[in-house]
């Protein structure tokens, strides 16, 4: 591709952070405004153009979702796989060096990666063994999360006791939980990062490789790195100063993870005569929408200056509904969805509902349901957290490596195999004197005249299959988990009804190796995961960020709510429910809803409820009001404008293909009316929506 096809499809300052190909960047991307664009087509430029090897450019983001996307744009931009391109998330990039050079740390390079599940069962154990009421696990495992964000290990926290608050039962639990990582050649995904940085501090020479290894390096959502990710990224850069820093203050929302917005004003102030990139045209929102988002984050302090805009038009109204209490707003935004949705213009999959706290999709979910209006709820339960996925999974982690006692527990009596708890405290505390890991002990035992036959014949049901197993571990990953359902007769113990995902699990790691696979697996989160159904998305504001839908409902604009009653004394805190607000409505493509409650049970009380603060600060004319008052029958959507009918019990249900002798085949979006004269919304592929009497419409179900 030639520089001019390149850059043909980019605005002025777009195309500014293309060409800046020397020295450092800092390109602030306002919302919707291209960001992911500028990344791919600065790749394929330093690569196409500048000729610089593809190998040599480092491109780090934080969800596999979005290094997916940006292979994909730049597989379309330059013709060329992106397979072996440094190219991914910051825990991925991270393990990938550690697999090269962790042994200079005492790990074995067969090393696996806890996820949260993992990470947690194990603090259980400590406490456990300590005597702490195993309540304090989460609170515990965050505590640790954040000193590993903001590298301080548990060396660090007892040399520096003054500094970290110091806490001697924690410290002993945080010791502890890192030797049984270290023991078991684990790492959870705090220690990918921090290990890395650890790597390179400890190690000059192994920083100097990587430094010339790469000769450039970009960082998408920059404003969401924390302390660890900000000195990984400075120490890569500190040689050439090729970095490019894309990211947005006003969507720094992540600070309960270790994100500090901080970052991008730092990054100014560590790397001399950086070159800032405004990025304000917005190619998302209508202006009506940029409008009210100006005016919330305008009020920002310590931001740097933006304001969006678009030539797409002013847009759909913005509506604001006040509805007597949680039951009516969901009610509201219910009949709003269907409304919209017999209208034609939008798909469920169109329609997204934002929230402050997962508490308030209880009643949304209820309205959907009451009106037949399918939804996902996103920060479920994901994929690779399915109790029958997690289990094969586990399965795999102990084929490669042995040392994983976690996984091992995991699956030790699952099937069961009369193998109890009374039998894993024996070989753990066996374990624990020969200071060995519990597979190597359990070969221990076996050969042992210290123990029974009986004890003997119930370990040796599970090292069996596993030593057949480990034999088999070379074999392609689908094969091999066929050979772990068929040995361990797991298929037959958890039935057919959740055989579906485990057939999904094998198609997943077609094409790659094991230890690949597990490295995917571990590091894969529910924001990974799409929604490929037609429904509604439900999901709070934290998950939103990085995804649009043309239309939004937020709902709970409530002070208490939006801005987090936790948040309102303290000035940061408070700031940054303003950032999150402000990410909520530009999720906004076309239509934008806001809503709220005059009165909402929060936790174990019924409160009158005030609008939110935020609301003040948009200027009066932005957006229209509206007041929902409880009525006994369905509840109509003054938004949408559209009449409200009962629907009566219909063979022509929602859903329903049918054809018409004019028409066609068509798909049934409503049937309401009496008895005997029901009528039925149909959207028909050749004319689009059409509005039929049951009576005179010749319909036929097929």
């Amino acid at each position: 591709m030639t520089k001019q096809l390149l850059l043909n499809d980019l605005n002025t300052q777009q195309k500014d952070a293309v060409l800046h190909n020397k020295g450092p960047v800092l390109v602030l991307a306002g919302a919707g405004s291209g960001k992911t664009k500028v990344i791919t087509h600065r790749f394929a430029y330093l690569s196409g153009i500048q000729k610089v090897a593809p190998m040599s450019i480092l491109a780090m983001t934080f969800t596999n979702k979005a290094a997916n996307e940006m292979k994909e744009r730049i597989e379309d931009l330059t013709q060329k796989s992106t397979n072996g391109y440094w190219i991914g998330t910051f825990h991925s990039l991270s393990s990938r060096i550690l697999r090269r050079d962790i042994d200079r740390l005492g790990y074995r390079k067969d090393f696996c990666i806890y996820d949260d599940d993992d990470a947690g069962n194990l603090i259980r154990s400590i406490l456990k063994d300590f005597k702490i009421h195993e309540a304090l696990y989460r609170g515990i495992l965050s505590k640790i999360s954040s000193l590993k964000a903001s590298l301080v290990g548990p060396e660090d926290l007892l040399s520096n006791e003054d500094s970290y608050g110091f806490d001697e039962k924690f410290a002993r639990v945080y010791v502890r939980y890192q030797d049984e990582l270290k023991k078991n050649n684990a790492l959870d995904f705090d220690d990918l990062i921090m290990c890395t940085v650890r790597l390179f501090e400890g190690h000059p020479e192994v920083l100097k490789r990587y430094q010339k290894e790469f000769s450039h390096i970009m960082i998408d959502e920059f404003q969401d790195t924390n302390t660890s990710q900000y000195r990984l990224s400075k120490l890569l850069a500190s040689g050439h100063k090729n970095i490019c820093a894309v990211g947005d203050d006003d969507q720094s929302i992540y600070k309960f993870r270790g994100a500090e917005v901080k970052n991008i004003h730092l990054f100014r102030k560590d790397f001399a005569k950086t070159k800032v990139i405004k990025l304000e045209q917005n190619y998302r929102s209508t202006q009506s929408i940029l409008d009210i988002a100006d005016s919330i984050i305008a009020r920002s302090p310590n931001r740097m200056p933006k304001k969006l805009w678009t030539d797409r038009g002013s847009g759909e109204k913005i509506f604001y509904c006040v509805a007597s209490n949680e039951l009516e707003e969901a009610r509201y935004i219910a009949q709003s969805i269907k409304e919209l949705y017999q209208k034609g213009k939008y798909h469920y999959k169109d329609i997204a509902v934002l929230y402050r706290v997962n508490q308030q999709s209880r009643f949304l979910e209820e309205a959907l349901r009451e009106n037949g209006q399918p939804y996902r709820v996103y920060g479920g339960i994901s994929f690779f957290q399915r109790k029958e996925v997690k289990d094969i999974v586990s399965y795999l982690k102990v084929i490669a490596n042995q040392d994983d006692s976690v996984s091992l527990k995991r699956i030790v009596n699952c099937p069961p195999r009369q193998i109890g708890a009374a039998t894993i405290t024996r070989v753990e505390n066996e374990a624990r004197k020969r200071e060995e890991s519990l597979y190597q002990t359990m070969k221990y035992i076996m050969k042992s005249s210290s123990y029974t036959n009986s004890l003997k014949d119930k370990i040796s049901s599970f090292t069996n299959i596993i030593d057949n197993l480990i034999d088999h571990k070379e074999t392609p990953v689908p094969e091999l988990i066929g050979l772990i359902l068929k040995k361990s007769g797991y298929l037959e113990w958890i039935g057919e009804d959740k055989a579906d995902n485990l057939s999904e699990l094998r198609k997943f790691s077609e094409g790659k190796d094991l230890k690949s696979f597990l490295d995917t697996a571990s590091l894969f989160s529910g924001l990974d995961e799409s929604n490929p159904d037609d429904s509604v998305s439900l999901m709070t504001l934290h998950s939103a960020k990085g995804l649009e839908f043309p239309v939004v409902f937020l709902a709970g604009i409530e002070d208490g709510l939006m801005p987090h009653f936790h948040a309102i004394k303290d000035p940061e805190e408070l700031d940054e429910e303003r950032r999150l607000f402000y990410v909520g409505v530009t999720r906004a493509q076309d239509m934008l809803v806001l809503s709220g409650a005059k009165k909402r049970r929060l936790y174990t009380s019924v409160q009158e409820q005030q609008p939110s603060r935020f609301l003040a600060d948009i200027p009066a004319g932005c957006y229209q009001c509206i007041e929902k008052r409880p009525r006994a029958d369905a509840i109509s959507s003054a938004a949408i404008k559209a009449p409200v009918t009962h629907t009566a019990i219909s063979p022509y249900a929602a859903g329903a293909r049918v054809r018409h002798p004019k028409w066609g085949v068509g798909v049934v979006r409503d049937s309401y009316g009496e008895t005997d004269d029901v009528k039925v919304m149909v959207n028909f592929s050749s004319v689009g929506i059409k509005r039929l009497s049951l009576k005179f419409a010749n319909l036929e179900r097929i």
